[in-house]
């Protein structure tokens, strides 16, 4: 084998050139610690820009810690700053190094140049080493006391790290009364607000465990330290605005001059630069006039020209977080801004993501003053180069036209795209004419007429064939070839890969049926053939069903498949007002971005301290007493206690069972001959009133079935014990001890959720099943429950934590369990009571 080439291109001094640069590296280090010789401090800084490289690309040079800590004897700013990095880095990881840099950052922290002594305390509390906290106590409270302000500044940053490291010895140092005295005393703008914010956190933290931390941090909402901070509010950077801002939105005023006030003296921060400072004085201000609706309007109008000038000034990142808050304020207030629409309109040289967001805003502000216009710029960017456009602009018209503005007008653009030839053009459109004739049936002529010259060959997206399929159904009186179109769909059942197709394809061919008997026939027999052999469950039990429908009574059949229809009034919308509302008052953060409240996306650990942790060991747990119905302790929450996170769900991963107690009829691609099998037999017997079919549907079909397998015996019922009883502690041990045996997505009945105002409804009903509460918790439209259970024979229990949203019926359930191999027949008597609630 040929020796590799060689390169010309030498090692950079600063990277590691081999193996053994490390050792290399501490030789040199060793020779220059106690070296006072010219130069010295320049040949470090070398070898300390080597030993940063190494670190950074991951190699560990934890070898060279003394070393590094005997050459930080040196005046030499630039030097202290890099050993400063090296030993945050490892001290972390390696305690015991960490113990040799205490003397040398203790000394730098009374160091003459004060940069020295703030660049060594930030060090020394990031070190983040447990049994080291004692060595912090006497740096920070002599930082927090210092003449320079930068000393001071990092000294109240340092008191939180301690915090987070040992809350107890931050609180016996009571360096939460010195933070609050600099706080109010301090000259220095930037040291007010880091004790502002380090206090925020710290009594956040402690309100739950002390009630002196909780009146501490209610006093930072009172109005003289209000007052205080609006006065000085000038002196802050932007970050500290920022801060100051969001505390004071938290405030609620005495009256109304309070208010205008308040207004009047942060008004010209709605002209700032900083987009962050203007979000955050927009939210204070509509905060401020939730309950003055005319106030509330007036707000909207003056917040308008700040937000549409940051929305065209920053960079494609910045407009867009500027959009998708001026999105919402449209979609809360859509007629303020309908004169402005002209804002939204698209830039050529803009990313995606921003053109996305404005022609949403676009269908929101559209009204029959700007309808034309509207539609006009849209049709101009469904001819777009750029697919994705075009397909988003085509949606955009077709929403303008459900909102009942110039039907007419949209109606003639929608069909002129459908003469465009384009593939991803014509499969947006047939989506949205099948929706337009949802609503509005009286446009059918006209677009049956131009739908009826498409080709099925040319529409392969899913949604645009199963959008086809319904038109040929629906409307196959108007569609000369509508039978003949379905029939030439079915020869090609096996080539369709969509179930969305397919199941289409057989109400289609079904309502088509009913309107033309003679050509639809053979189409007819040939599509519930397929369908009753299809691997898909859906489809096999969507033709089964009209099998049997047809079997049984045809106009029967037509009035279940094929019934009058009235047209539809509006379409579901995709988000709730309550979703909606939440988002709204958590403006100026990611919720808005991501258009979904804070618990959707965040991590348990991070929602707060009301929130619910992973283990029921943070739950304060009461002890249940051994009757049948008792009131389980309920934890009160308050609004920000969002118990349900879609990051929360754990697919369930049990197997899925195709397998029916029926044998369903053979399909080989063509019709079987006729048979006289008694059809009805499949799981189906008819009562002697039972009216004759109008039409011979097994001679129709020649479909025939084998008789019906005998069902599986069923499996032992599980009996609970009616008076279970587990401490509180018992209950916790097992809930981190057991694994999850099964956790899964359930609904609940409306009528239940209609009863379920509070969480001691549910609690009462399933004690009646015996099963038994142990927490509870949570407000509307999330509540949550930690449910357990005994079976009567023997002492195995079942832990269920359970949690309910009254907003979308859903349940979600985590159940675990002593005996496992029982958990899912408990699962089935959990769901069946749960299904009886709001009917017992």
């Amino acid at each position: 084998m040929a020796p590799p080439a060689q390169t010309n291109r030498s090692p950079s001094p600063s990277q590691p050139s081999g193996k053994g640069e490390v050792s290399d590296l501490k030789t040199q280090l060793r020779q220059l610690a106690g070296s006072r010789a010219p130069g010295t401090d320049d040949a470090k800084r070398e070898l300390f820009k080597k030993v940063i490289s190494c670190m950074t690309i991951g190699i560990d040079v934890s070898s060279v810690f003394s070393e590094m800590v005997m050459c930080s004897a040196t005046s030499d700013i630039v030097l202290k700053k890099m050993c400063y990095l090296y030993v945050g880095n490892y001290a972390k990881h390696n305690p015991d190094l960490a113990l040799l840099t205490i003397n040398f950052l203790q000394r730098d922290c009374k160091d003459e140049d004060p940069m020295i002594r703030g660049l060594a305390l930030r060090s020394l509390c990031s070190l983040r080493v447990t049994n080291l906290v004692e060595y912090l106590v006497g740096p920070l409270g002599a930082g927090l006391k210092d003449s320079n302000s930068y000393v001071r500044t990092v000294a109240t940053m340092g008191v939180l790290k301690l915090y987070h490291i040992s809350e107890s010895t931050c609180m016996d140092a009571d360096f939460p009364a010195t933070l609050k005295h600099l706080m109010l005393n301090d000259r220095e703008a930037q040291v007010v607000a880091n004790c502002l914010c380090a206090l925020q956190e710290i009594w956040g933290l402690e309100a739950t465990k002390s009630e002196e931390a909780s009146t501490e941090r209610e006093t930072l909402l009172s109005k003289p330290l209000i007052y205080y901070l609006l006065n000085r509010f000038k002196e802050f950077s932007e970050w500290a605005q920022c801060a100051v801002l969001d505390l004071v939105s938290k405030y609620v005023p005495s009256d109304s001059s309070e208010i205008f006030d308040m207004m009047n003296l942060l008004e010209d921060r709605l002209q700032h630069a900083n987009g962050a400072v203007v979000l955050a004085t927009i939210k204070l201000f509509l905060q401020l006039t939730l309950s003055m609706a005319d106030i509330h309007q007036q707000v909207y109008e003056r917040i308008k020209a700040p937000l549409l000038t940051l929305v065209s000034s920053g960079g494609p990142e910045q407009s867009y977080a500027v959009l998708s808050h001026l999105h919402l304020l449209v979609m809360r207030a859509p007629y303020i801004f309908s004169a402005d629409y002209k804002h939204f309109y698209c830039q050529y040289n803009e990313p995606f993501y921003v053109k996305k967001l404005k022609l949403e805003m676009l269908t929101a502000v559209a009204n029959e003053s700007n309808t034309y216009e509207i539609v006009t710029e849209l049709c101009e960017y469904a001819a777009n180069v750029d697919i994705p456009m075009a397909r988003e602009s085509i949606r955009a018209v077709g929403k303008i036209a459900l909102q009942q503005y110039d039907v007419n007008a949209i109606v003639d653009r929608l069909l002129q795209f459908l003469e465009m030839e384009k593939d991803h053009v014509t499969a947006e459109t047939l989506v949205l004419v099948k929706d337009l004739l949802r609503k509005y049936p009286q446009w059918s002529h006209d677009c049956i007429a131009v739908v009826g010259n498409i080709s099925s060959k040319n529409v392969q997206e899913p949604k645009a064939k199963a959008a086809l399929i319904w038109m040929l159904g629906e409307y196959a009186q108007d569609m000369q070839d509508a039978p003949y179109v379905l029939e030439s769909l079915i020869e090609n059942w096996e080539e369709e890969h969509s179930a969305e197709v397919r199941l289409h394809l057989l109400t289609a061919v079904v309502k088509c049926f009913f309107r033309r008997p003679p050509e639809t026939q053979k189409a007819l027999g040939a599509a519930l053939a397929a369908g009753v052999n299809d691997f898909h469950q859906d489809v096999h039990d969507r033709a089964l069903l009209y099998y049997r429908l047809l079997q049984y009574n045809v106009s029967i059949a037509e009035r279940v498949v094929n019934p009058p229809k009235q047209a539809v009034s509006v379409f579901a919308d995709t988000q709730s007002n309550e979703i909606k509302d939440r988002i709204f008052d958590e403006f100026n953060s990611l919720s808005v971005v991501y258009q979904k409240p804070s618990y959707m996306f965040t991590d348990k650990e991070h929602r707060g301290p009301f929130a619910f942790s992973e283990e029921i060991g943070n739950l304060s747990l009461g002890e249940e007493s051994t009757d049948n119905v008792v009131p389980a302790q309920r934890i009160e929450a308050n609004d920000k206690d969002l118990l349900l996170s879609t990051s929360d769900k754990e697919e369930s991963k049990g197997s899925i069972h195709n397998s029916s107690a029926y044998s369903a009829p053979g399909y080989d691609g063509s019709l079987a001959a006729p048979s006289q099998t008694d059809l009805v037999s499949l799981d189906y017997k008819p009562t002697p009133n039972v009216p004759s079919a109008t039409f011979a549907i097994d001679d129709l079909l020649g479909l025939g079935l084998p008789a019906a397998a005998s069902p599986p015996p069923p499996p032992p019922v599980l009996k609970l014990n009616t008076k279970a009883a587990l401490e509180p502690n018992a209950f916790q041990q097992k809930w981190r001890q057991l694994p999850i045996s099964i956790s899964q997505e359930t609904s609940i009945n409306p009528q239940g959720v209609a009863i379920m105002t509070s969480p001691q409804t549910l609690i009462h009903h399933m004690q009646g099943h015996s099963i038994h509460c142990i927490a509870s918790g949570g407000q509307a439209p999330n509540f949550k429950f930690f449910f357990y259970a005994q079976k009567a024979e023997e002492p195995s229990t079942y832990l269920v934590e359970c949690v309910v949203n009254s907003s979308s019926c859903k349940v979600q359930l985590k159940i675990k369990a002593d005996d496992q191999s029982t958990s899912q027949a408990f699962s089935e008597l959990f769901q069946s009571a749960l299904s009886k609630f709001g009917f017992s």
